[in-house]
């Protein structure tokens, strides 16, 4: 992975991110759904995760710097059952998280997801499996900025009740 790749990612992502925070209008009143305490709390999850694996798979020696990151990383990078159970784990959480965002959004993160697991196990090149990391990694901020809104708390920080 370039420090290019990386850099273009965090910029859409920066961008999105901008959006969000300036423009009034988004995320768009009838596009947009709320998440519970809960699905905030799956998402954020998954998201950690699937870092966490591409992280051990692209920069072994940074994740290491965690303590008891070792036998992670070695489990993630043998490419066996374990490794596909840490992708599908967090992609799983991500999509419960966000299962009840708009359904073009989520069917969207389930094939992007969907595809950079296959390019991965699949025995793909390595140039497709980044270009399905970055389609995936889009996917994610524009649904996480553009679409997802926050839990609404009530009084004394307890979660009010989700509207649907």
């Amino acid at each position: 992975m370039s420090n290019e790749f990386l850099l273009s990612l965090a910029g859409i992502a920066g961008v999105l991110l901008v959006i969000r925070l300036l423009a009034p209008a988004v995320p768009h009143a009838r596009l947009a759904r709320r998440v519970t305490p809960g699905e905030l709390v799956l998402a954020v999850a998954g998201v950690a995760g699937l870092v966490l694996h591409c992280g051990a798979m692209f920069f072994g020696s940074v994740v290491a710097a965690i303590p008891g990151t070792g036998p992670v990383i070695a489990q993630i990078n043998a490419m066996g059952t374990a490794s596909i159970l840490w992708y599908v784990v967090p992609a799983a959480l991500l999509l419960a998280g966000l299962r009840r965002q708009q359904l073009f959004a989520v069917v969207v993160l389930a094939v992007a997801l969907l595809a950079v697991g296959v390019t991965m196990y699949n025995g793909a090149p390595l140039a497709t499996h980044l270009v399905t990391i970055y389609a995936a990694a889009v996917v994610i901020a524009a649904i996480m900025f553009l679409l997802v809104l926050p839990p609404r708390f009530g009084r004394m920080g307890t979660p009010a009740k989700p509207v649907s």
